[in-house]
């Protein structure tokens, strides 16, 4: 065993002190050594006096410190009064002795001395936590009843947890182990800051699920505040909320929760409409809430559905309400035949699209409040594009409007429409006459006058006009305006038709892939049409969401989840067909139809209307075409815009015609590019140049 080298040196300290101690009283009486020993013990003692008087923590241990010098001053005075050496080397060794065996300098200079190093260090071991808690506060009998004194005593045995006390314990009628406690903090004034959920559950052995804490609210007779807590602990209530719950706990657990698919809402009711197979749950939010947050996967999880079979939508009014519309079957995945009553405009211009979501009629324009409305129809190929633009054509014919139709490829569906409206035709050369004539057509209507002589701006209501709306579509847009030698004109007439056409009831409709700017669309085209309709957009490739509903104006916040590939269930029985070896059935691609309408700045999912071009669609139609008034051909003849647009291009019609060496013309011409401009170096050329802009 090593003694600790603070030991040793006290030891051999006493054990050389002791013999000099014992002989320098009587050796030398007046020496040095013998003042030191007086003083040093006149201190010990002045020392040993403080300690003793002022009675603070430690003092016992500088008692001890003391005891040498004080010991050691008496046995020296005790010496000089003495004869002989005998009891002088007496009282010197039991001096050292003592030291030797207290040791106070080695074990108790400091409040934590070091254990010896032969010593084995204790391993730690946690001590019970009744030993920890503070004693229970043991309350004064105040008339508590049997049940609230059952629960004091519970509640003190094990622990008094946060350090507080029961006031009062109250049964739940009809729940055998379900009661609320009302606690305080055990010192007057204090607040309560450690009391948990586990705490609690921990101490009436139940699941941390079933304890709630919440504030006392104030009554009259009884304090509140902070130093006040009601803990309800309902294991009974929370298995029969796990296994048979209401409605609003339903949705407070799996939809309304903290981390739910719409966190913070709350259950208001449940109606099952049984005639179109949907049940609709309505629930709010708080208005401190700000506006729902909504997780579509998490949703239809929580409501036993995937979000690929198109089953649960959700429609918000306002910031507090919210509507969850849960489907039997995906209402994207039906067919909503087109009828001529769906596509004809009501008193406001409003006519059935399709069909929403949530069920509700999807209503577009065919005007606004700015004039006559345009058209956005933006669809990949098979995405239902033709079928939008059928039903827009319907709509307007049904209006009484004139309606021209320009594509840039010939199809079977845009060649059946061709028969129910004014003028139809295929390719670039076609579109660029009919916009070139819709141009001359915003200066001819700027100059008629109306019932009352005057010239006015056209609306909706407008009364006495000389004019009727007319419509123009372009199909794949963007194709015919890459044309080389057409191009840049049909663009740039398209932006100003789009610009001023409204006003003269005229509406242009634009169809194509795509809505960006980057692929052909100028910006101010695309403002002005976005501005002046309702835009539809149908089946986009989940990459392309963000950037199309950015190239509409919607905000980022209301940027849609991409559609599912199919509304259709996913076929069952793939593990056993897997152990056979039999193939998977083919995927049903289903979403032809089915996009978003924008008509605010929060997309809606909608289901077009199904127009059935093989079974005919003469009884979408009316039985009358529209056509422009006597007055506006004479006017766009006068202007030799008006004639066959499928014929070949005319003598000058794109551009000069260049003679040869003889005065004779060529055969062939030169087509100046639209939008290029002539080299003009002279005023002649000016002034030659004006008068073929203005057709004079």
């Amino acid at each position: 065993m090593t003694t600790p080298r603070s030991v040793v040196l006290e030891r051999l300290a006493y054990t050389l002190a002791a013999p000099v101690l014992a002989a320098a009283p009587n050796l030398a009486p007046d020496s040095p050594i013998n003042t030191v020993v007086v003083l040093a013990g006149a201190g010990a003692a002045v020392g040993t006096v403080m300690a003793a008087k002022n009675g603070e923590l430690g003092a016992g241990r500088k008692i001890l410190r003391c005891s040498p010098l004080l010991l050691a001053a008496a046995v020296d005075v005790a010496s000089k009064n003495t004869t002989g050496w005998g009891l002088d080397a007496v009282l010197a060794t039991a001096w050292a002795a003592l030291g030797c065996v207290v040791l106070p300098f080695s074990r108790h200079a400091r409040r934590h001395h070091r254990p010896a190093v032969a010593a084995p260090t204790p391993a730690p071991s946690p001590e019970p936590r009744l030993a920890l808690a503070p004693q229970p506060v043991v309350q004064p009998d105040d008339g508590a009843n049997a049940f609230t004194r059952e629960v004091r005593r519970l509640w003190e045995h094990r622990g008094s947890p946060g350090d507080t006390v029961v006031v009062t314990a109250s049964p739940h009628p009809g729940m055998p182990h379900d009661l609320t406690v009302l606690l305080r903090a055990a010192q007057p004034g204090r607040p309560i800051t450690g009391l948990t959920d586990d705490d609690v559950a921990a101490v009436f052995a139940v699941e941390v699920s079933d304890v709630r804490i919440e504030a006392v609210a104030r009554q009259y007779g009884r304090e509140s505040g902070p130093g006040w807590k009601q803990a309800h602990v309902t294991p009974d209530a929370g298995e029969k909320r796990r296994k048979s719950p209401t409605p609003h706990q339903w949705w407070a657990d799996k939809i309304g929760a903290a981390r739910g698919p719409i966190a913070g809402s709350e259950f208001v009711d449940k109606v099952r409409d049984d005639e179109r197979r949907v049940t609709h749950y309505i629930a709010r939010v708080p208005d401190e809430a700000g506006e729902p947050q909504v997780n579509l996967h998490a949703l239809a999880a929580a409501l036993k559905t995937k979000y690929d079979e198109g089953r649960v939508f959700v429609t918000l009014d306002g910031s507090s309400k919210v509507l969850v519309s849960l489907w039997d079957s995906s209402p994207l995945a039906q067919v909503f035949p087109a009828t001529r009553e769906l596509l004809t405009p009501d008193a406001q211009g409003r006519w059935v699209t399709g069909y929403l979501g949530n069920g509700q009629p999807a209503r577009n324009r065919v005007y606004t409040d700015r004039g006559a409305a345009h058209g956005i129809f933006v669809a990949p190929s098979g995405g239902g594009k033709t079928q939008l633009m059928a039903l827009h054509v319907a709509a307007d014919a049904n209006y009484g409007a004139a309606v021209w139709l320009a594509t840039e490829a010939p199809d079977e569906k845009t060649a059946a429409l061709g028969r129910h409206v004014d003028r139809y035709g295929v390719g670039a050369l076609y579109m660029i006459r009919l916009l070139r004539a819709l141009d001359a057509l915003m200066e001819i209507r700027g100059e008629m006058p109306w019932d009352d002589g005057q010239v006015h701006e056209w609306s909706g209501d407008a009364v006495g006009c000389p004019y009727s709306l007319l419509s123009a579509y372009l199909d794949e847009f963007l194709s015919a305006a890459r044309h080389g030698l057409y191009g840049a004109e049909i663009m740039d007439l398209a932006e100003r038709v789009s610009v001023k056409g409204r006003k003269y009831a005229i509406g242009i409709k634009v169809a194509g892939q795509s809505i960006y700017v980057q692929d052909g669309f100028t910006q101010l085209l695309c403002e002005n049409l976005r501005e002046n309709c309702i835009p539809v957009v149908l089946k986009v490739a989940p990459k392309k969401i963000t950037d199309m509903f950015k190239a509409l104006g919607v905000p980022p916040e209301h940027i849609p989840e991409p559609l599912p590939r199919s509304f259709s269930p996913a076929e069952e029985g793939r593990i056993e067909r897997v152990m056979r070896g039999e193939p998977e059935p083919p995927a049903d691609s289903n979403t032809g139809g089915a996009g978003w309408i924008v008509e605010s700045k929060q997309p809606d999912v909608l289901r077009t209307l199904y127009m059935d071009f093989k079974a005919g669609i003469d009884d979408c139609f009316p039985d009358v075409v529209e056509h422009l008034t006597d007055h506006e051909i004479r006017e766009l003849e006068a202007r030799d815009l008006w004639f066959d647009w499928t014929e070949p291009p005319r003598p000058g019609e794109f551009g000069p015609v260049l003679d040869d060496e003889d005065g004779d013309a060529k055969p062939t011409r030169r087509r100046k590019a639209a939008g290029s401009t002539p080299t003009v170096s002279t005023a002649a050329q000016a002034l030659d140049a004006i008068k073929k802009l203005s057709n004079a």
